[in-house]
C-alpha cells in the first residue's frame, strides 16, 4: 500500500523508495524525484561508499536505528529500497519532514 509516494507498507514494515545522487556538495534529503526520495550524499559512488554514506545521511540516523534499517533493492543502483522495521507511518512521514 503507498503512503506518500515514496513511503510503503508491506507485511508489517515500511518500505522507502529512494534515490541516491552520489557525490553532492553535502549530506542532505533533496525533496522527492517521482515516486522516490531524493538523498544527496558526498560519498563517491563507489566501493558501496555512496550506499553507506546514504545510511550516514538523513533518512537513516533521523528515522530509524540501524538495526532495524535493511537494504532490499538497489545495492549497486543509485535508486535503492529500504526496509524500516518498528516504525510507525506517521512517525517516519514526521521524522523525515515534508520533502518537497
Amino acid at each position: 500500500m503507498s503512503l506518500h509516494g515514496f513511503l510503503s507498507v508491506h507485511d508489517d514494515a515500511l518500505l522507502l523508495s529512494i534515490k541516491v545522487q552520489p557525490r553532492a556538495r553535502r549530506n542532505e534529503l533533496a525533496g522527492t524525484l517521482g515516486s522516490e526520495l531524493k538523498v544527496r550524499v558526498t560519498a563517491p559512488p563507489v566501493d558501496s561508499a555512496a550506499n553507506e554514506g546514504s545510511w550516514d545521511s538523513s533518512p537513516r540516523p533521523s528515522v530509524s536505528p540501524q538495526r532495524q534499517v535493511t537494504l532490499v533493492r538497489g545495492r549497486t543502483s543509485t535508486h535503492k529500497v529500504i526496509r524500516i522495521d518498528g516504525l510507525d507511518t506517521a512517525t517516519a512521514i514526521e521524522r523525515l519532514g515534508q520533502p518537497g
